[in-house]
């Protein structure tokens, strides 16, 4: 049946609003960007102003951002493949084997407010002399990291059919040799979602890079606050370091959402 008039209409607005809501920010914060500072305050150049790239070069060289975008790949990048090699494994053995209580504790990580280990874990890590360092970043980074790959594998592996993995060990392989020949093949697509997720995660990730970075390792959205002063905000500079930070990972959602989404689900529709 098709949807009546007005709920049409409803569905129309209602849709127009939500991408409003979403888009607007992002497009004022890409105008502000290419705009003096001068340019920003004057509410007469909303629309109409010479765009400038001069923001930009600050960021690329003034401020040694290039820098800070190598440190947030090494610890993202880091962080997600020391997550994959730890999480996948758990995930598996969770599935398979019924491990409820430690699942139990995998959500209870995934659901504990990561603000209420960051004063224990300065004090340890002080002691230890490794605040300011990337190892301390990336054990971080992966307390956010593990846990979301861990419940997103755990679905997709309960999807999986376990009588493949029976007829495997029937042939003569060991439960290892089934999960690395047969399952983790088959879980390429929930593999694949699941380290998307945890990149994007620890790029964005800002709070305990600012209690545990170090000035040669900060990352980018710890940087962002060079601009911002005790007397005056450098918004032409702020914004555009926000676009340097923003507009890479909304490249790489725009071209893998579909293998996201299909990740995600896939766990949900199989078995």
């Amino acid at each position: 049946m098709k949807p009546r008039g007005p709920y049409r209409i409803f569905r129309a607005v209602a849709l127009v609003l939500v991408v409003l809501a979403l888009v607007a920010p992002l497009v004022w914060m890409v105008a502000a960007s290419l705009k003096t500072n001068v340019d920003i305050y004057d509410t007469e150049k909303t629309f109409s102003f010479t765009p400038t790239l001069d923001n930009y070069a600050n960021v690329l060289q003034q401020a040694n951002y290039v820098k800070f975008i190598g440190n947030s790949l090494w610890v993202a990048l880091a962080a997600t493949v020391l997550s994959l090699l730890l999480g996948v494994p758990a995930a598996y053995s969770m599935s398979r084997f019924n491990m409820k209580k430690s699942a139990l504790v995998v959500l209870m990580a995934r659901v504990i407010p990561g603000v209420s280990l960051l004063v224990p874990w300065y004090y340890v890590f002080s002691n230890l002399q490794m605040v300011g360092g990337f190892t301390v970043l990336i054990l971080s980074h992966m307390f956010v990291s593990l846990p979301l790959i861990v419940y997103i594998m755990m679905g997709y592996f309960d999807g999986l059919p376990a009588e493949l993995e029976e007829a495997a060990l029937v042939d003569g392989l060991t439960h290892i040799g089934a999960f690395r020949r047969i399952t983790l093949p088959l879980s390429v697509p929930g593999v694949a979602t699941a380290g998307i997720l945890s990149f994007i995660f620890s790029w964005n990730n800002f709070m305990f890079a600012l209690v545990l970075s170090g000035a040669d390792t900060k990352t980018l959205p710890v940087a962002i606050f060079d601009f911002v002063g005790y007397a005056s905000i450098d918004w032409g500079g702020l914004m555009a370091a926000a676009t340097v930070v923003t507009l890479p990972i909304m490249v790489i959602a725009l071209f893998v959402q579909k293998y996201v989404v299909s990740g995600l689900t896939a766990g949900a529709t199989k078995g």
